[in-house]
């Protein structure tokens, strides 16, 4: 099984290289937009602690919808296609983000930070010049798990006319061919592996 998926991966290498190329353009777009809105939501309930509860809650309950259920709910909203791949993709993103930049803040040493306030310190540079340093190891963590997550999520995104190797699972599945099936699956699960081993060194550097 293993020969024959490999040489069908082999074979097509041109139909799985565009398939790769997708599927990596549609998660680096919602990891970046999923990172960006994480990052700022999990700074803002840390500094409003009265909205950390809804926030928390609501991205916590968003994160038990199935996959494939939110995907029927976008479809009357924004079509089928990579819009709404991308959008439900992002939305799953959210809480591995949200949860970590809070936690990070938020289990800081107070004395560290009253120590700050005790020179002065406006609360805007203890914010990015005490908070957002010491909280980047656990956003990190965050921003990995919600990375390798990502990508393994779009692999359903053909499902909805969205491109990427789900689009191999997909034809795998519709034609009984379980050798593209596997092909599309193992592929997903090596950039998932690749990515998450680029990102643990990045995470070691910088930690």
């Amino acid at each position: 099984m293993i020969a024959d998926v490999a040489n069908l991966i082999f074979e097509r290498r041109n139909f799985f290289i565009e398939l790769i190329i997708e599927h990596l353009g549609i998660s680096s777009i919602s990891i970046l937009i999923a990172g960006i809105l994480g990052l700022f939501l999990g700074i803002l309930i840390s500094e409003k602690k009265s909205l950390s509860p809804f926030v928390l809650g609501f991205t916590s309950v968003i994160y038990t919808i199935p996959a494939i259920s939110m995907l029927g709910f976008l479809i009357p909203v924004s079509g089928i296609g990579n819009t709404t791949a991308i959008i439900a993709l992002t939305i799953y993103a959210l809480l591995p983000m949200v949860r970590n930049t809070y936690t990070g803040i938020r289990t800081i040493d107070k004395d560290v930070l009253e120590a700050a306030k005790g020179m002065g310190s406006t609360d805007f540079e203890i914010l990015y010049k005490i908070k957002m340093p010491l909280a980047i190891p656990v956003i990190l963590t965050g921003l990995r798990s919600m990375v390798v997550m990502t990508i393994s999520l779009a692999g359903i995104a053909s499902f909805i006319g969205a491109g990427g190797l789900g689009v191999a699972i997909y034809r795998g599945i519709t034609t009984n061919n379980s050798t593209l099936t596997i092909a599309g699956s193992l592929l997903i699960a090596l950039i998932a592996i690749v990515t998450d081993g680029i990102f643990a060194y990045f995470e070691r550097r910088i930690t």
